[in-house]
């Protein structure tokens, strides 16, 4: 039986160690936290996630626990629009769904073939000529045919095998919160778009609907702040102030979210991006090999939301080409058919970081009159990568 290490509890982890167990592998997931947890916040999905997800056969109860995300527009902090919400094909949007609540599929996913092993750290990677790779936290040597370094951002695994690739600041820090129906009683209709200031961003989507039964019990309104800067030493009460500050006067419902949010659902994050990216996403190394995969290969800022949809991919891909051809041949094609799909994607996330980070009452001024063209082809492009991607074949 062949055998995995999979390196790294989150969402793409999650979902390559199940679809591998499912072809038959025997799969050990290492995770260095006591427990696998989610962050109590949301994540769009667009229609690669969901096709990948499908492809992984993780895809059944989706439509119980996600929300469709019309386009909702986007406006400047006076309220005037930037671009105007537009009539998509559903095929082309996106969808919200509670982290919880993925989290919870893809655990149901796993099946009996997955060893789960928390609070291991891994330290060292073993990448000898003639060995078959391993990994280790110090106590314990882990050793399998593939190794998957799914351990994020920060990733151990790939500082050794691509050194290259260096973890920098986006230059934003990302504020997010879910907050539950019942403390946003005046906000009864579905909550959508995005609104732009000077390094300043905020987006808000519905979590199913209001007073609906069934499917997920964590419903209610997700929200996004984005500000340029770095991330707010101060504790998360301080922080709500600042946020409160910053976007008072802005256009409903950010007011509202903010007034309706406690200092407990806030989740602060450092935006942070792989510059340049990995030469290379899997390794081959004597009779085994080693992949990258999610933000281990290829950490973007979430400007176009799709970080969890590449993890998703990245696993689909993998998968599909594992049974399909011998793990080498695998492990090559993984990386002829990821890199160049990835290096598109982050392109085109910098060209919206660019938009974003856009300051100075000049500058503004050229953004705003160029924003009604430069967004809808943006976004348009982003929208047609992820509604034609597929699942590759091993002669792909």
């Amino acid at each position: 039986m062949r055998t995995a290490v999979v390196v790294g509890g989150g969402p793409g982890g999650l979902a390559v160690a199940g679809a591998l167990a499912r072809s038959g592998w025997q799969v050990t997931l290492l995770e260095r936290a006591d427990r696998i947890r989610p962050e109590p916040t949301a994540v769009a999905l667009w229609p690669n996630g969901v096709r990948a997800l499908r492809t992984l056969n993780l895809g059944a109860g989706l439509d119980a626990i996600a929300t469709p995300l019309p386009d909702g527009g986007v406006r400047r902090p006076d309220g005037q629009w930037l671009v105007q919400p537009r009539q998509s094909p559903v095929e082309r949007l996106p969808v919200v769904v509670h982290r919880e609540d993925l989290h919870d599929a893809l655990i149901a996913g796993l099946g009996d073939r997955v060893e789960l092993r928390t609070g291991v750290t891994v330290r060292t990677v073993r990448a000898a000529p003639g060995a078959r790779p391993a990994v280790g936290d110090g106590r314990h040597t882990f050793e399998a045919d593939l190794i998957v370094a799914a351990d994020g951002a920060d990733s151990v695994i790939r500082r050794q095998l691509a050194p290259e690739a260096s973890l920098v600041s986006s230059g934003c820090a990302a504020w997010r919160a879910v907050i539950p129906w019942y403390r946003a009683p005046s906000l009864s209709g579905p909550v959508g778009g995005e609104i732009l200031g000077a390094g300043y961003r905020f987006v808000a989507a519905s979590l199913g609907d209001r007073g609906a039964s069934g499917g997920s019990s964590r419903g209610g309104i997700h929200w996004m702040a984005t500000a340029a800067g770095a991330p707010r030493p101060e504790p998360p009460e301080t922080q709500l102030t600042l946020l409160r500050r910053w976007y008072a006067g802005w256009p409903a419902p950010v007011d509202e979210l903010l007034a309706a949010t406690d200092p407990a659902d806030l989740v602060q994050q450092e935006i942070r991006e792989l510059r340049p990216l990995p030469r290379a996403y899997g390794f081959p190394l004597g009779p085994g090999a080693v992949v990258l995969l999610g933000d281990a290969a290829h950490a973007m800022p979430p400007h176009l939301g799709q970080g969890t949809c590449l993890a998703f991919e990245d696993a689909a891909t993998l998968a599909a080409l594992l049974r399909e051809s011998t793990l080498p041949d695998a492990v090559m094609a993984y990386d002829r058919v990821r890199r160049p799909r990835a290096a598109a994607v982050v392109r085109q996330t910098r060209r919206m970081s660019a938009v974003l980070r856009t300051r100075g009452r000049l500058a503004l001024r050229a953004r705003d009159a160029a924003l009604g063209t430069i967004t809808p082809r943006l976004l348009g492009s982003a929208a047609t990568m992820a509604t034609q991607w597929r699942p590759p074949s091993a002669s792909s």
